[in-house]
């Protein structure tokens, strides 16, 4: 029960987070480590069986998790959980919370009911988990309206990556999967990525490594917004030196 731990199981499962919580100093990784372990644990729950029962008691776990996390309780013996309660303060356990009850919706077959749905998910998953992080590390108030925007962007981009696995697995990922629609979701997500680094300042440079997670987003989403067939094929990925370029300049400016 390491950060160790933590940090192999974001490596395998989530490379892009892992990358990201490399980048940023030594001490943030005590907090990045665990809550991506934790991501990782609660977003692949829904598809290790084809189960809805099975699948809703895996996330019922980590549910049973966050809510010791709030009580304060001593976590269980779980590589992940006593990390997690030791990065994670016990008035942010609700974002957790919020977020594994959002993965729900990956179990089943629904489409998005409409934009609100949609939006809230992206909001209680990528957002809430972006926000726990920079809480963790220091971000105010003041901070929330721009991480959030930017936790929208960075969402809507893995999203967008991940339509042709979704696709293939039985799920509607998209509201709108034509063209335009998705021309129109690329936009909206540069849009509050734009909003987002507009008030960059009120976010705290300690809390801004929280945002690294992020730094595949504009290159998704203008991709995306060009030529919106390639999210159907499955070619948003970037050439591997644009990337790992992008993330080096991120974590040497701290301009995410």
């Amino acid at each position: 029960m390491t950060l160790e731990a933590c940090a192999e199981i974001v490596r395998r499962a989530d490379p892009d987070r892992f990358l990201a919580a490399m980048a940023a100093p030594p001490g943030a990784r005590r907090v990045l480590f665990p809550l991506y372990a934790f991501n990782v644990e609660v977003s692949r729950a829904p598809w290790v069986t084809e189960e809805p029962m099975i699948a809703e008691m895996r996330l019922q776990f980590w549910r049973d998790v966050v809510e010791e996390l709030a009580a304060g309780k001593a976590p269980r013996a779980h590589e992940v959980a006593a990390p997690l309660a030791a990065a994670v303060r016990p008035e942010d356990a609700g974002l957790l919370d919020a977020l594994v009850a959002a993965r729900r919706w990956d179990i089943y077959k629904d489409a998005f009911e409409d934009q609100a749905h949609f939006d809230g998910y992206i909001a209680a998953t990528s957002g809430n988990l972006i926000w726990a992080a920079a809480r963790a590390l220091g971000a105010t108030d003041a901070a929330e309206a721009p991480i959030r925007a930017y936790g929208f962007a960075s969402g809507v981009a893995a999203l967008l990556r991940a339509v042709p696995a979704l696709e293939a697995r039985g799920r509607v990922p998209l509201l709108d999967g034509t063209p335009q629609g998705v021309r129109d979701l690329a936009a909206r997500g540069l849009a509050e990525l734009a909003r987002a680094r507009a008030t960059r300042a009120a976010v705290g440079r300690d809390a801004a490594v929280a945002l690294y997670a992020g730094w595949r987003a504009e290159g998704t989403l203008r991709a995306a917004r060009d030529l919106p067939e390639r999210v159907i094929e499955g070619k948003l990925d970037e050439s591997e030196f644009t990337r790992r370029a992008r993330l080096i300049w991120v974590s040497a400016t701290g301009r995410w």
